[in-house]
Protein backbone atom coordinates (compact mmCIF):
# COMPACT_ATOMS: atom_id res chain seq x y z
CA UNK A 1 0.00 0.00 0.00
CA UNK A 2 1.57 3.71 -0.88
CA UNK A 3 2.97 5.37 2.13
CA UNK A 4 1.72 2.29 4.48
CA UNK A 5 4.21 -0.16 5.74
CA UNK A 6 2.28 -2.71 7.23
CA UNK A 7 3.51 -5.99 6.47
CA UNK A 8 1.39 -9.49 7.16
CA UNK A 9 3.99 -12.01 7.67
CA UNK A 10 7.04 -11.73 5.40
CA UNK A 11 5.09 -9.95 2.12
CA UNK A 12 3.89 -6.49 2.15
CA UNK A 13 0.58 -5.16 0.90
CA UNK A 14 -0.12 -5.33 -2.56
CA UNK A 15 -0.12 -1.54 -4.01
CA UNK A 16 -2.90 -0.25 -6.05
CA UNK A 17 -1.28 -0.27 -9.58
CA UNK A 18 -0.04 -3.94 -8.83
CA UNK A 19 -4.19 -5.22 -8.16
CA UNK A 20 -5.14 -3.30 -11.18
CA UNK A 21 -2.00 -4.97 -13.16
CA UNK A 22 -3.26 -8.38 -12.29
CA UNK A 23 -6.39 -7.63 -12.79
CA UNK A 24 -6.06 -6.56 -16.51
CA UNK A 25 -4.39 -9.90 -16.99
CA UNK A 26 -6.64 -12.18 -15.50
CA UNK A 27 -9.24 -10.82 -17.62
CA UNK A 28 -7.52 -12.29 -20.72
CA UNK A 29 -7.31 -15.87 -19.53
CA UNK A 30 -10.06 -18.20 -20.13
CA UNK A 31 -11.33 -18.68 -16.29
CA UNK A 32 -11.81 -15.24 -16.19
CA UNK A 33 -13.00 -14.16 -19.73
CA UNK A 34 -16.52 -13.01 -18.13
CA UNK A 35 -15.02 -9.94 -16.63
CA UNK A 36 -14.63 -8.45 -19.75
CA UNK A 37 -18.33 -8.20 -20.03
CA UNK A 38 -19.02 -5.44 -17.53
CA UNK A 39 -17.33 -2.10 -18.18
CA UNK A 40 -14.08 -1.76 -16.93
CA UNK A 41 -14.95 1.36 -14.50
CA UNK A 42 -16.78 -0.78 -12.58
CA UNK A 43 -14.36 -3.48 -11.80
CA UNK A 44 -11.53 -0.38 -11.53
CA UNK A 45 -14.01 0.39 -8.39
CA UNK A 46 -14.71 -2.51 -6.56
CA UNK A 47 -10.55 -2.41 -6.18
CA UNK A 48 -10.74 1.31 -4.99
CA UNK A 49 -13.44 -0.09 -2.25
CA UNK A 50 -11.12 -3.14 -1.58
CA UNK A 51 -8.61 -0.77 -1.06
CA UNK A 52 -10.20 1.18 0.90
CA UNK A 53 -11.34 -1.36 3.25
CA UNK A 54 -7.47 -2.53 3.87
CA UNK A 55 -6.72 0.75 4.52
CA UNK A 56 -9.62 1.38 6.99
CA UNK A 57 -8.26 -2.07 8.90
CA UNK A 58 -4.88 -1.82 9.17
CA UNK A 59 -5.16 1.96 9.96
CA UNK A 60 -7.49 0.67 13.01
CA UNK A 61 -5.29 -1.87 13.72
CA UNK A 62 -2.38 0.02 14.21
CA UNK A 63 -3.75 2.84 16.16
CA UNK A 64 -4.32 5.04 13.71
CA UNK A 65 -7.69 5.13 12.95
CA UNK A 66 -9.86 6.51 16.20
CA UNK A 67 -13.28 4.35 17.34
CA UNK A 68 -14.16 0.73 17.08
CA UNK A 69 -12.28 -1.62 15.59
CA UNK A 70 -12.16 -2.51 12.22
CA UNK A 71 -12.74 -6.33 10.89
CA UNK A 72 -10.64 -7.00 7.46
CA UNK A 73 -12.82 -6.98 4.57
CA UNK A 74 -14.69 -10.55 3.61
CA UNK A 75 -15.94 -11.88 0.21
CA UNK A 76 -19.78 -11.05 -0.48
CA UNK A 77 -22.01 -13.86 0.81
CA UNK A 78 -24.60 -15.17 -1.74
CA UNK A 79 -27.55 -15.19 0.42
CA UNK A 80 -26.94 -11.56 0.14
CA UNK A 81 -29.62 -9.92 -2.36
CA UNK A 82 -28.04 -6.77 -2.26
CA UNK A 83 -26.37 -5.80 -4.73
CA UNK A 84 -24.91 -2.13 -6.45
CA UNK A 85 -22.65 -0.78 -9.17
CA UNK A 86 -21.11 2.57 -9.30
CA UNK A 87 -20.13 4.25 -12.74
CA UNK A 88 -17.98 6.95 -12.62
CA UNK A 89 -17.62 10.02 -15.07
CA UNK A 90 -15.20 8.29 -16.98
CA UNK A 91 -17.71 5.36 -18.11
CA UNK A 92 -19.69 7.89 -19.93
CA UNK A 93 -23.06 7.88 -18.61
CA UNK A 94 -25.43 10.36 -19.56
CA UNK A 95 -28.78 11.19 -18.21
CA UNK A 96 -30.83 11.93 -21.51
CA UNK A 97 -33.58 14.87 -22.02
CA UNK A 98 -35.99 12.04 -22.00
CA UNK A 99 -35.43 11.59 -18.06
CA UNK A 100 -33.95 8.24 -18.91
CA UNK A 101 -30.56 6.82 -17.98
CA UNK A 102 -27.88 5.97 -20.31
CA UNK A 103 -25.35 3.02 -18.67
CA UNK A 104 -22.55 1.74 -20.69
CA UNK A 105 -23.30 -2.00 -22.10
CA UNK A 106 -26.67 -1.57 -20.55
CA UNK A 107 -28.53 0.89 -22.69
CA UNK A 108 -31.32 3.40 -22.14
CA UNK A 109 -33.32 2.58 -18.19
CA UNK A 110 -36.34 4.70 -17.62
CA UNK A 111 -36.06 6.41 -13.99
CA UNK A 112 -38.66 8.15 -11.79
CA UNK A 113 -36.76 10.91 -10.36
CA UNK A 114 -37.54 12.42 -6.93
CA UNK A 115 -35.69 15.66 -7.24
CA UNK A 116 -34.19 17.36 -10.29
CA UNK A 117 -30.04 17.38 -10.50
CA UNK A 118 -29.13 20.90 -9.31
CA UNK A 119 -25.54 19.79 -11.08
CA UNK A 120 -24.07 17.65 -13.56
CA UNK A 121 -23.22 14.57 -11.70
CA UNK A 122 -19.66 13.05 -11.24
CA UNK A 123 -20.99 9.10 -11.05
CA UNK A 124 -23.69 7.39 -10.30
CA UNK A 125 -24.95 3.97 -7.98
CA UNK A 126 -27.48 1.87 -9.59
CA UNK A 127 -28.24 -0.28 -6.23
CA UNK A 128 -30.91 -3.32 -6.40
CA UNK A 129 -32.17 -4.14 -2.60
CA UNK A 130 -33.13 -7.01 -0.76
CA UNK A 131 -36.87 -6.28 -2.00
CA UNK A 132 -35.59 -5.89 -5.68
CA UNK A 133 -36.08 -2.74 -6.34
CA UNK A 134 -33.91 -0.21 -8.09
CA UNK A 135 -32.19 2.97 -7.09
CA UNK A 136 -29.86 5.33 -8.92
CA UNK A 137 -27.88 7.33 -6.47
CA UNK A 138 -26.12 10.55 -7.83
CA UNK A 139 -22.77 12.05 -6.51
CA UNK A 140 -22.81 15.68 -7.17
CA UNK A 141 -21.45 19.31 -6.24
CA UNK A 142 -23.81 21.39 -3.98
CA UNK A 143 -22.70 24.02 -1.39
CA UNK A 144 -24.55 25.49 1.11
CA UNK A 145 -28.53 26.06 1.59
CA UNK A 146 -28.67 28.46 4.29
CA UNK A 147 -32.56 28.92 5.80
CA UNK A 148 -32.96 32.81 6.79
CA UNK A 149 -32.67 33.36 10.53
CA UNK A 150 -34.66 32.83 13.23
CA UNK A 151 -34.91 33.37 17.15
CA UNK A 152 -36.13 29.76 18.97
CA UNK A 153 -33.54 27.49 19.63
CA UNK A 154 -34.97 23.65 21.48
CA UNK A 155 -33.59 21.01 23.30
CA UNK A 156 -34.70 17.56 22.48
CA UNK A 157 -35.31 14.11 24.87
CA UNK A 158 -35.16 11.45 23.32
CA UNK A 159 -37.75 8.43 24.55
CA UNK A 160 -40.05 5.15 23.67
CA UNK A 161 -42.98 6.33 25.10
CA UNK A 162 -42.54 9.59 23.26
CA UNK A 163 -40.38 9.71 20.41
CA UNK A 164 -39.07 13.66 21.35
CA UNK A 165 -40.24 15.27 23.97
CA UNK A 166 -38.99 19.20 23.35
CA UNK A 167 -38.07 21.97 25.74
CA UNK A 168 -41.19 24.36 24.68
CA UNK A 169 -43.57 21.49 25.63
CA UNK A 170 -44.42 19.64 22.61
CA UNK A 171 -44.16 16.17 22.63
CA UNK A 172 -43.76 14.17 19.53
CA UNK A 173 -45.63 10.40 19.73
CA UNK A 174 -43.41 7.47 19.02
CA UNK A 175 -44.93 5.83 15.54
CA UNK A 176 -43.78 2.04 16.61
CA UNK A 177 -43.91 1.30 12.86
CA UNK A 178 -42.11 -2.24 13.25
CA UNK A 179 -44.51 -2.97 16.25
CA UNK A 180 -47.75 -2.02 13.97
CA UNK A 181 -46.25 -4.23 11.69
CA UNK A 182 -45.75 -7.21 12.98
CA UNK A 183 -48.69 -9.05 12.57
CA UNK A 184 -47.75 -9.14 8.90
CA UNK A 185 -44.02 -9.51 9.06
CA UNK A 186 -44.99 -12.40 10.96
CA UNK A 187 -47.17 -13.72 8.61
CA UNK A 188 -44.81 -13.65 5.71
CA UNK A 189 -42.32 -14.83 7.70
CA UNK A 190 -43.94 -18.10 8.61
CA UNK A 191 -44.71 -18.52 4.84
CA UNK A 192 -41.15 -18.00 4.26
CA UNK A 193 -40.68 -21.18 6.50
CA UNK A 194 -43.26 -23.70 4.86
CA UNK A 195 -41.17 -23.44 1.14
CA UNK A 196 -38.81 -26.07 0.00
CA UNK A 197 -35.31 -24.49 -0.20
CA UNK A 198 -33.81 -23.80 -3.77
CA UNK A 199 -37.54 -23.64 -5.11
CA UNK A 200 -39.55 -20.72 -7.17
CA UNK A 201 -42.12 -20.66 -4.59
CA UNK A 202 -39.20 -20.01 -1.87
CA UNK A 203 -37.60 -16.95 -3.55
CA UNK A 204 -40.77 -15.17 -4.15
CA UNK A 205 -42.00 -15.57 -0.48
CA UNK A 206 -38.43 -14.18 0.47
CA UNK A 207 -39.30 -11.07 -1.76
CA UNK A 208 -42.62 -10.73 0.09
CA UNK A 209 -40.52 -10.54 3.70
CA UNK A 210 -38.26 -8.44 1.96
CA UNK A 211 -40.93 -6.55 0.67
CA UNK A 212 -42.63 -5.84 4.06
CA UNK A 213 -39.20 -4.97 5.87
CA UNK A 214 -38.59 -2.43 3.03
CA UNK A 215 -41.91 -1.05 3.85
CA UNK A 216 -41.05 -0.84 7.98
CA UNK A 217 -37.89 0.95 6.94
CA UNK A 218 -39.02 3.49 4.58
CA UNK A 219 -41.86 4.73 6.60
CA UNK A 220 -39.61 5.61 9.83
CA UNK A 221 -36.96 6.87 7.33
CA UNK A 222 -39.71 9.09 6.34
CA UNK A 223 -40.63 10.14 9.44
CA UNK A 224 -37.19 11.23 10.74
CA UNK A 225 -36.52 12.85 7.56
CA UNK A 226 -40.28 14.93 7.69
CA UNK A 227 -39.33 15.90 11.55
CA UNK A 228 -35.91 16.80 11.67
CA UNK A 229 -36.91 18.83 8.54
CA UNK A 230 -39.21 20.62 10.58
CA UNK A 231 -36.95 20.86 13.80
CA UNK A 232 -34.36 22.15 11.72
CA UNK A 233 -36.20 24.79 10.16
CA UNK A 234 -37.97 25.94 12.79
CA UNK A 235 -34.76 26.56 15.42
CA UNK A 236 -31.84 28.41 14.81
CA UNK A 237 -30.29 25.94 17.50
CA UNK A 238 -30.76 22.34 18.57
CA UNK A 239 -29.62 20.30 21.04
CA UNK A 240 -29.92 16.49 21.97
CA UNK A 241 -28.20 14.29 24.45
CA UNK A 242 -25.42 11.53 23.10
CA UNK A 243 -27.29 8.35 24.09
CA UNK A 244 -25.56 5.18 24.67
CA UNK A 245 -27.56 3.00 21.57
CA UNK A 246 -25.71 0.35 21.10
CA UNK A 247 -25.75 -0.53 25.00
CA UNK A 248 -29.57 0.00 25.53
CA UNK A 249 -29.94 -2.31 22.40
CA UNK A 250 -28.11 -5.02 24.94
CA UNK A 251 -31.58 -5.02 27.16
CA UNK A 252 -34.58 -5.92 27.46
CA UNK A 253 -35.80 -2.53 25.12
CA UNK A 254 -33.85 -4.11 22.25
CA UNK A 255 -36.62 -4.18 20.01
CA UNK A 256 -37.94 -0.87 20.74
CA UNK A 257 -35.16 0.94 20.68
CA UNK A 258 -34.02 -0.29 17.20
CA UNK A 259 -37.79 1.01 16.11
CA UNK A 260 -37.36 3.87 17.33
CA UNK A 261 -34.01 4.65 15.19
CA UNK A 262 -32.41 7.66 17.47
CA UNK A 263 -29.15 7.27 15.79
CA UNK A 264 -30.69 7.98 12.30
CA UNK A 265 -32.66 10.39 13.48
CA UNK A 266 -30.07 12.51 14.96
CA UNK A 267 -27.82 12.30 12.10
CA UNK A 268 -29.97 13.45 10.04
CA UNK A 269 -30.53 16.57 12.75
CA UNK A 270 -26.49 17.22 12.50
CA UNK A 271 -26.50 17.11 8.62
CA UNK A 272 -29.16 19.22 8.11
CA UNK A 273 -28.32 21.52 10.69
CA UNK A 274 -24.93 22.26 8.91
CA UNK A 275 -26.00 22.14 5.63
CA UNK A 276 -28.82 25.21 6.45
CA UNK A 277 -26.67 27.08 8.68
CA UNK A 278 -28.13 26.32 12.07
CA UNK A 279 -26.34 25.16 15.08
CA UNK A 280 -26.12 21.39 16.40
CA UNK A 281 -25.27 20.61 19.64
CA UNK A 282 -24.28 17.34 21.48
CA UNK A 283 -24.28 17.02 25.23
CA UNK A 284 -22.87 14.27 26.99
CA UNK A 285 -24.71 11.22 27.93
CA UNK A 286 -23.54 11.37 32.06
CA UNK A 287 -25.24 14.85 32.65
CA UNK A 288 -27.81 14.29 35.13
CA UNK A 289 -30.71 15.76 32.91
CA UNK A 290 -33.42 13.83 34.30
CA UNK A 291 -32.58 14.27 37.93
CA UNK A 292 -31.88 18.08 37.89
CA UNK A 293 -34.59 20.68 38.70
CA UNK A 294 -34.72 23.07 35.50
CA UNK A 295 -36.69 25.52 37.64
CA UNK A 296 -34.00 26.22 40.22
CA UNK A 297 -31.04 23.45 39.52
CA UNK A 298 -31.45 21.10 42.27
CA UNK A 299 -30.27 17.84 41.72
CA UNK A 300 -32.78 15.04 43.08
CA UNK A 301 -31.17 11.72 42.42
CA UNK A 302 -31.75 9.30 40.52
CA UNK A 303 -35.94 8.53 40.07
CA UNK A 304 -37.54 4.73 38.62
CA UNK A 305 -38.82 4.89 34.73
CA UNK A 306 -42.44 4.58 36.22
CA UNK A 307 -42.06 7.95 37.85
CA UNK A 308 -43.48 10.30 35.23
CA UNK A 309 -43.84 13.72 37.25
CA UNK A 310 -41.73 14.59 40.16
CA UNK A 311 -41.33 17.19 42.70
CA UNK A 312 -38.17 19.52 43.46
CA UNK A 313 -37.02 19.04 46.82
CA UNK A 314 -35.77 22.51 46.72
CA UNK A 315 -38.20 24.86 45.02
CA UNK A 316 -41.23 22.63 45.56
CA UNK A 317 -42.20 22.69 41.97
CA UNK A 318 -43.72 19.49 40.20
CA UNK A 319 -41.86 18.73 37.33
CA UNK A 320 -42.65 16.43 33.95
CA UNK A 321 -39.83 14.70 34.00
CA UNK A 322 -39.43 14.43 30.21
CA UNK A 323 -39.75 17.81 29.30
CA UNK A 324 -37.67 18.97 32.61
CA UNK A 325 -34.99 17.07 30.81
CA UNK A 326 -35.12 18.58 27.46
CA UNK A 327 -35.08 21.84 28.91
CA UNK A 328 -32.02 20.52 30.43
CA UNK A 329 -30.65 19.32 27.55
CA UNK A 330 -31.22 22.89 25.99
CA UNK A 331 -29.49 24.64 29.28
CA UNK A 332 -26.18 22.23 29.24
CA UNK A 333 -25.64 22.93 25.45
CA UNK A 334 -26.15 26.36 26.36
CA UNK A 335 -28.93 27.84 24.89
CA UNK A 336 -31.36 29.96 27.11
CA UNK A 337 -34.50 28.18 26.93
CA UNK A 338 -37.42 29.03 29.76
CA UNK A 339 -38.46 26.19 32.14
CA UNK A 340 -42.18 27.36 32.32
CA UNK A 341 -42.96 24.48 29.92
CA UNK A 342 -41.70 21.48 32.85
CA UNK A 343 -43.72 22.59 35.42
CA UNK A 344 -46.83 20.31 35.85
CA UNK A 345 -48.07 22.68 38.45
CA UNK A 346 -46.61 25.32 40.46
CA UNK A 347 -45.77 23.84 44.09
CA UNK A 348 -47.56 24.80 47.66
CA UNK A 349 -47.26 28.20 49.21
CA UNK A 350 -47.15 28.61 52.64
CA UNK A 351 -50.24 30.67 54.01
CA UNK A 352 -49.78 34.18 55.76
CA UNK A 353 -49.92 34.08 59.35
CA UNK A 354 -53.23 35.82 59.41
CA UNK A 355 -54.94 33.22 56.97
CA UNK A 356 -53.97 29.92 58.01
CA UNK A 357 -55.82 28.03 60.80
CA UNK A 358 -59.39 28.83 62.44
CA UNK A 359 -59.53 31.88 64.70
CA UNK A 360 -61.79 31.85 67.81
CA UNK A 361 -62.69 35.18 67.08
CA UNK A 362 -64.00 34.67 63.36
CA UNK A 363 -66.76 31.85 64.97
CA UNK A 364 -68.05 34.08 67.43
CA UNK A 365 -67.96 37.47 64.76
CA UNK A 366 -69.99 34.89 62.43
CA UNK A 367 -72.43 33.59 65.48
Amino acid sequence: MPGFPVELGQLPYVTDGELSARLTAVKATPERAWLADVPAVILQQSLADLNTAYRNFFASVTGKRKGPKIEPPRFKSRKDHRQAVRFTANARFRVLASGKLRLPRIGDVPVRWSRDLPSEPSSVTVIRDSAGRYFASFVIQAGPVSLPGTGPVIGIDLGLTHFAVLSDGRKIASPQFLRRAEKKLRRAQRSLSRKQKGSRNRDKARVKVARAHAQVADARREFHHQLSTTLIRDNQAVAVEDLAVKALARTRMAKSVHDAGWSAFVAMLEYKARLHGREFHRIGRFIPTSQTCSACGARDGPKPLHVRAWQCHECRTWLDRDINAAVNVAKAAGLAVTACRAQVRPGPAPAQRSEAGTHPKSRQEAA
